[in-house]
Formats: C-alpha cells, sequence, structure tokens
C-alpha cells in the first residue's frame, strides 16, 4: 500500500483567513455585465437578487439532458431551497469615471430601514435632473418582513443590464414598487452563488489547514506544527499554520443549476411541520441542484453566470417533486 501523502490545504488565494464584515459580500458588476452582454441575455434589469437559504433535500427530477444516459428517466438529485422575497429600490446611484458622483433615494421607504439606516429628512432629489453620468446602479433592500425570518431589511448594491436609456427606464417603472425573483431571474438556467460559509470560531491547525498529527511522544504538543520558523530571523511568517478563525469566510461558488422557480402559491414545498431551523416559506423560491455555503436563514446573493459552463448549461431537467424535507 502506497503512502497517503498530501499538501497542507490552506490557499492563499483566501487571504487573510478572518472573520468578514459583511453578510452579503461584494461583486464585481462589470465582470458580470461584460458576461452578460457576450451571452445575449434578452431581459433588462437587476444583475442580482438577494435570498435566503432554507436548507436541503432531495429531489426527483426528469432528466431531459441531450445524450444523457439516464435521458428521459426520473432520478434523485441534491438540492438546496433558497427562498427570494421580493426586494425594493433604497436609491439610485450615479457614477463617473468608475466613482459615484450623485445619489438619489427613493420615496415611501419601509420604516423597518431606520433600524439599519439613519435615514435623511430632506426630500429627494429628482431623477431627471440628474446629468452627466456614464452609469446607473441602484441600492435595493429585501421586504424580508414577508418571511418568517426577521423584519430588518438586508441592503447591497447592485448593477443592471442593458443601456443607459434601458436601466433609467426601469429605475423610473420599478422605484416604488416591488421587484420579485421571477421577473430577474427569468430565462435563466444558470446562477452563481455567494455568500458566508458556516462560523466555527477558533479552530487549531489541523482542521484549520490540514496539517498531520505529530507522533505521539513529541515534545509541546501533537496538534500543532514542528516548527514555527528559524531562530533569525525571530519572526513567525505568515504562511506557517497556525491556529485562528475558521468559517464565515466570503464565497462564491459557480454555474448552479436552476430546477425550478416558483412561486409558493403556485407549488407548495412547505412540509407539514415547516423546514428545520427555518420554518416555512411564504414568498417565491428557487430549487438549485447541490449545497450552497452557510446555514439556514443566511442571506445569499443569487447573480447573473460569470462564466457559464457548456457542461452545465447542457443539463436540463423537470422538477417532479421531493423526495425528502430536512
Amino acid at each position: 500500500m502506497g503512502k497517503r501523502s498530501q499538501s497542507r490545504s490552506g490557499s492563499l488565494q483566501f487571504w487573510p483567513r478572518k472573520r468578514i464584515t459583511k453578510f452579503l459580500p461584494s461583486v464585481n458588476w462589470e465582470a458580470i455585465a461584460f458576461s452578460v452582454r457576450n451571452e445575449k441575455y434578452d431581459n433588462v434589469g437587476l444583475l442580482g437578487f438577494v435570498g435566503y437559504k432554507v436548507g436541503m433535500a432531495s429531489a426527483m427530477v426528469k432528466d431531459l439532458t441531450q445524450d444523457s444516459r439516464t435521458k428521459d428517466k426520473k432520478i434523485i438529485v441534491p438540492v438546496s431551497i433558497i427562498e427570494l422575497p421580493p426586494m425594493k429600490i433604497f436609491s439610485v446611484r450615479f457614477y463617473k469615471n468608475n466613482l459615484p458622483t450623485k445619489e438619489v433615494l427613493a420615496e415611501n421607504l419601509d420604516k423597518e430601514l431606520k433600524r439599519k439606516l439613519k435615514l435623511p429628512k430632506k426630500k429627494p432629489l429628482p431623477i431627471d435632473e440628474i446629468k452627466d453620468y456614464e452609469d446607473i446602479r441602484v441600492i435595493v433592500y429585501s421586504v424580508v418582513k414577508q418571511t418568517k425570518i426577521k423584519k430588518t431589511p438586508d441592503l447591497i448594491e447592485i448593477a443592471l443590464s442593458g443601456s443607459l436609456e434601458d436601466k433609467l427606464k426601469f429605475i423610473k417603472e420599478k422605484i416604488n414598487k416591488e421587484i420579485f425573483a421571477t421577473e430577474v431571474l427569468k430565462n435563466l438556467s444558470l446562477v452563481d452563488i455567494r455568500g458566508l460559509t458556516k462560523g466555527k470560531g477558533l479552530e487549531g491547525p489541523v482542521k484549520r489547514f490540514g496539517i498531520s498529527l505529530r507522533q505521539h511522544k513529541s515534545e509541546k504538543g501533537v496538534r500543532r506544527p514542528g516548527s514555527l520558523g528559524p531562530w533569525h530571523p525571530a519572526h513567525v511568517l505568515f504562511r506557517v499554520p497556525m491556529a485562528g478563525q475558521l468559517g464565515m469566510f466570503s464565497r462564491v461558488q459557480y454555474n448552479y443549476k436552476i430546477i425550478a422557480l416558483k412561486k409558493i402559491s403556485e407549488l407548495n414545498i412547505n412540509p407539514p411541520s415547516g423546514w428545520k431551523n427555518y420554518g416555512i416559506i411564504k414568498t417565491e423560491f428557487a430549487i438549485i441542484q447541490g449545497s450552497v455555503p452557510g446555514t439556514e436563514k443566511r442571506p445569499l446573493l443569487l447573480t447573473f453566470p460569470l462564466r457559464p459552463s457548456k457542461k452545465q448549461k447542457k443539463k436540463k431537467y423537470e422538477f417532479v417533486s421531493l423526495e425528502n424535507e430536512s
């Protein structure tokens, strides 16, 4: 039998390994907008949508993928359920030279925003009076009070697709109205999901970086690296695996397959006792193939795919039923 060996975990692409400061991570919207133009999506509007993780289940689907071994057969796939309450526009932000120049607040904002922000009392400037800008983005907030999770909404800046005229027209139509996920994510088969991993607190280097346990008679501990570095220079390099924060890291995962995107009134997937650690779904929801980062009730950001893969785009599933809820 060969010797089992592996390099230690802990890629320096994810550095520093510290707890994130905000639940909804930042996004390179310019890269996503470039991908949307290349893929030639026909819908104009938001490039992302805020959702909340419900949990995981097993779904029975009919495989309609061309040249698949299980074509026209029913198969079981692991899925994640994400509730997608409607969103509203909080403010409109105008950009020039990649810097924000003006920001216009929407009227008739929800009172729950006062728990999160100090709202100005001055009446906002009309959008039509803003001149000399190169791009428009919106800061949106989730109307999460329609769910059973909480009342305080989550805010995030989201870019728009289309020309400047299309963006301005979309904003004027939706400025004081609810925006639904079925409008934003329609005709999409793939999404990228950004969120935070489960927080595990302070962990040692064996779990945090995957180093092997030392021999049982080793001095000064078994669950630690053999050396922290040379005597001179008397300095511990940042590459040395040491104990610290594990989890609550910002992560993005690409090309999730959307199996179903429905309103709960159209397709009721709530178990009789509700979803474990979550409750019942009351608004729209998405059934996504695979697992998504984070715990139940964790806010997630679903965006248009940055680099859609041919293999994932080729898959085609028809939702039949949920086999088990957990």
